[in-house]
């Protein structure tokens, strides 16, 4: 029970960086909580306001319930917050591209970023804010990134979601940017998704890819390009307390991914003021690699032959990338290997 406590005299640059992941941390975990108690308050405790925020969540349920599947409303202002660009610098991020040229701009590209990790930090921070100018780095597209659908349903982080370029993750979502005919678009799914979260473990890359063949049928059906990204770092800068299976509570984290498509997780990373227990992110250096794209040709019915070889072939491409990346980025590297599940 070894506590470090960090030391008093911390430059201000950093105290702002600690202060960007608090309200990041905030957001993540407690946000939606904090949405209902302020819907309820607003409906049942005001005068004036229960009005308006009426209107506004009947504005949702009838007219922009859908937009997160058509997407979305992008403001620059708020991808250019600075706020993103104290967070990036806390762990800190850093994109890099192998090198593969510019991409087809009459082409639609799907970027599919690994690991999940706890809460896709560095996918979020790359590509849905400009925190490392990804509009500089891919400037003939514009970059959305997909994500639970249920996000799109809290008033309010709806629209701060949507604002940075947050899309739903469906079939019908995908389908819409990836089929744009002028091409242009680049969309950012993490395959694994909550299920990954759920097998996150510090110096461990474990992928939940080898049954999840829907990405590569989309991507068939519109002739987009696969690009696998890897983000090394992502499963080191927090943990999680992990349960023995078939316990009570392992129970109750399967049944409400059943339910609402997340699985709650019991963090374990650093506090504010020290080191060892908290919530927060540890400060570990999160590098976003994106590889070469892996180049598809349109198949409008693809058969399940063809979308079994193209998983194969991404399988490989994606392990490739973390073979070759891997010794810049990782400690003892010839140790770690890709784990796909």
């Amino acid at each position: 029970m070894q506590i470090e406590f960090a030391p008093l005299h911390i430059p201000m640059e950093r105290r702002i960086q600690m202060t960007a992941i608090i309200a990041y941390a905030f957001l993540v975990g407690f946000g939606g909580f904090s949405v209902i108690a302020l819907s309820i308050y607003f409906l049942l405790y005001t005068t004036y306001c229960r009005w308006i925020y009426l209107a506004y969540l009947l504005w949702i349920y009838f007219y922009d319930i859908d937009s997160c599947e058509t997407g979305g409303r992008q403001v620059m202002w708020v991808k250019k917050w600075k706020w993103w660009w104290h967070m990036a610098n806390y762990f800190p991020i850093k994109l890099y591209k192998v090198p593969f040229g510019d991409l087809d701009p009459k082409r639609n590209y799907l970027f599919c970023c690994f690991p999940h990790g706890m809460i896709s930090t560095g996918a979020f921070t790359v590509f849905l804010t400009e925190a490392r100018n990804i509009s500089k780095s891919f400037p003939n597209h514009k970059v959305h990134m997909n994500t639970l659908r249920t996000n799109f349903f809290v008033p309010i982080l709806r629209e701060l979601t949507l604002s940075i370029g947050g899309i739903s993750s469906s079939k019908r979502s995908l389908n819409y940017i990836l089929s744009k005919p002028d091409g242009g678009n680049i969309t950012a799914l993490v395959i694994g998704g909550a299920q990954e979260a759920f097998y996150n473990k510090p110096g461990h890359y474990i992928l939940v890819l080898k049954n999840r063949k829907g990405f590569v049928k989309v991507a068939l059906q519109n002739g987009s390009p696969l690009v696998p990204v890897m983000s090394f770092g992502e499963p080191d800068i927090i943990s999680q307390v992990e349960f023995k299976d078939g316990s009570l509570f392992q129970r109750f984290q399967l049944f409400i991914k059943k339910c609402f498509g997340f699985v709650p997780l019991v963090p374990l990373g650093r506090g504010i003021f020290q080191y060892n227990y908290g919530i927060l992110p540890q400060r570990v250096p999160i590098n976003v690699v994106v590889g070469r794209p892996i180049d598809v040709e349109k198949v409008e019915q693809p058969t399940q032959e063809q979308i079994d070889d193209l998983h194969e072939r991404f399988i490989k491409e994606l392990d490739t990338l973390f073979e070759k990346q891997k010794k810049k980025f990782i400690e003892n590297a010839d140790n770690v290997h890709l784990e796909i599940i």
